[in-house]
């Protein structure tokens, strides 16, 4: 017993020593390594990490620096009685554009240019289907841009010229943006990181602070004040809308400006969606400053039309649907015939209640499906898998914000009429709606996507059985189990969750879009129905609307995207 326990000992002795020798061996390499990068050895990590920790800060106080000063000035424009006018808040975004206008020019000639600045890329960040709807979204904004532009030369004799250099400046802003984020969203800097990452946050701040100023504009048109507004002291909100109404009348030296004001009030969702993706793109950007990482784990996913049928039919079905019912809805409401008005409400309920129960239905299927599929969680950290559920949960809290103001004031109210019970029945489906896809999504966002390899080696294995085969029996009979087996036609068998999948993503990625374009436009049922502003006086309701649809809409968007990843990994 004695050797053994020696023995035993011994080799347990010898494992820690052979241990304790390879941590040697690979803190030696390390330390090779960083000393031929011209970095300290072993106590390099400590001012490396506080460098990065006072880039993160510096940064970090810089956007939000510029975003409150950004807010601050934004409220104070909007009211009339306060000494700040609209120029001097274009001001204000104006040098903001220039400044990052001018980084990210210099970002694209000088820092990305130097020798080893980007030795990483990061697969998961700007994929192309993103920056395409980037590119979407920019086209739509340089081209309102160049509508306000001939709106206000038609208004010079009554406007500010800083209403005529904004976008100017803007559109500019919007193409080097477009070219830099298309080429460079993948990078991960390694030089002059400091500089890159302030650079980024104000970038960052610059976008948030033009979809703030957009968001702010669109919901102050499509804003109506009642007939009667309450008796109220400080009523300066209903006095903003008077006094925008009163200065819109100004005479245009080109008699087109209706017809521009319009058509660039419709291109206002595609520029703060342009300022959203840009905006998270910039996010992962800087994020992904001086992250180090292996290209090997990334997965190249295919899209192919023929992989799925039902969803998309049944999509189009309910995005024509709301397409027709967002036009009558629009041309019975502006009539002054409350009748009218009414039936419009009932149908654009009926309308939202049947899409959101069948979204309901879908995403739940869907959540079904996840818990009886065997893939594993993504592992590791990911800043854009992060930033998407990060998103989308807070995206969701305006249409959380909206519904339950919407259910108490219709309960409140004693749910009198079709109209309200409609209501009622909408917001309340639209709760369940949002919780069950938020959990869909964040599922799916959250799994491997299915790959192609283990059907290669299924091929592989089999050829090698038949080669081994032949070899040891010497025989050109060969057994039916080893020929070899097409690897198109294996890959063509596409699993039943895996095709209900997909078909249900499709699905609901247009449900999205239709829920996306009906607020977008310019539908305010918030406002037709009074039963919000009686219930908590016009100001609040509309402080309530005006701060939630925003989120809610970019919320739909999101969801495409997300739903559109979802389907890839499917």
């Amino acid at each position: 017993m004695a050797p053994q326990k020696a023995s035993g000992s011994y080799s347990c002795s010898s494992n820690m020593s052979t241990k304790a020798d390879l941590e040697a061996i690979e803190n030696q390499i390390s330390t090779i390594q960083i000393s031929s990068h011209g970095e300290m050895p072993a106590r390099g990590f400590k001012p490396v990490e506080k460098g990065r920790n006072w880039g993160w800060l510096l940064s970090g106080f810089i956007s939000l620096n510029a975003l409150l000063l950004g807010i601050a000035i934004v409220s104070g424009s909007v009211f009339n009685k306060v000494q700040i006018t609209s120029s001097h808040l274009l001001i204000f975004l104006i040098l903001l554009v220039i400044l990052s206008t001018v980084w990210m020019v210099y970002y694209k000639v000088h820092t990305s240019r130097v020798y080893r600045a980007v030795l990483y890329k990061d697969s998961h960040a700007g994929p192309v289907w993103l920056r395409s709807g980037l590119v979407l979204f920019g086209i739509c904004s340089v081209i309102m841009d160049i509508f306000k532009i001939i709106f206000y030369v038609g208004r010079m004799n009554c406007e500010s010229p800083i209403k005529i250099a904004f976008p100017v400046v803007q559109a500019v802003f919007v193409i080097v943006q477009t070219y830099v984020l298309w080429i460079h969203a993948k990078d991960c800097v390694q030089i002059k990181q400091n500089i890159t990452r302030c650079g980024l946050m104000l970038t960052l701040s610059t976008n948030l602070m033009v979809w703030m100023m957009a968001v702010t504009e669109e919901s102050l048109h499509q804003t109506v004040a009642p007939v009667k507004p309450p008796t109220n002291n400080n009523n300066s909100y209903n006095d903003t809308l008077d006094g925008r109404a009163a200065a819109s009348e100004c005479e245009c030296l080109h008699n087109m400006c209706d017809l521009f004001e319009k058509a660039y009030y419709y291109l206002y969702p595609f520029n703060i969606e342009y300022s959203l993706f840009a905006s998270a793109m910039t996010y992962v950007m800087w994020k992904n400053v001086g992250r180090k990482m292996d290209d090997h784990h990334s997965h190249k996913l295919h899209f192919s039309l023929w992989d799925v049928l039902v969803g998309p039919l049944a999509g189009l079905i309910v995005l024509v649907a709301g397409l027709a019912t967002f036009v009558v809805y629009e041309v019975d409401v502006s009539k002054d015939d409350p009748k009218k008005k009414e039936e419009a409400l009932i149908m654009h309920y009926i309308m939202n209640i049947v899409a959101v129960l069948l979204m309901s239905s879908s995403a739940l299927a869907g959540c079904i499906l996840f818990r009886m599929d065997k893939r594993e969680q993504v592992s590791g950290k990911n800043p854009t898998r992060s930033l998407d559920v990060g998103l989308l949960v807070g995206a969701s809290l305006g249409q959380f914000l909206i519904c339950y103001f919407t259910i108490v004031a219709v309960l409140s109210s004693g749910v009198q009429g079709h109209t309200n019970g409609l209501n009622l029945a909408c917001a309340m489906l639209t709760v369940i709606e949002l919780c069950i896809q938020n959990a869909f999504l964040i599922k799916g966002l959250h799994r491997e996507p299915f790959k192609e390899t283990d059907v290669a080696t299924v091929f592989a294995n089999v050829m090698a059985v038949k080669e081994r085969d032949l070899e040891r029996r010497s025989s050109s009979i060969v057994p039916a189990h080893t020929l070899p087996i097409p690897l198109t036609l294996l890959q063509g068998r596409m699993s039943w969750k895996r095709r209900i999948l997909k078909e249900i993503c499709a699905f609901l990625l247009l449900c999205n879009v239709t829920l996306w374009i009906i607020p977008a436009f310019g539908a305010r049922p918030q406002f037709d129905n009074t039963v919000g502003p009686d219930i908590y006086e016009f100001q609040t309701w509309a402080a309530v609307v005006n701060i939630g649809m925003p989120f809610g809409i970019f919320y739909r968007m999101h969801s495409v995207a997300s739903l559109f990843e979802v389907c890839l990994a499917a």
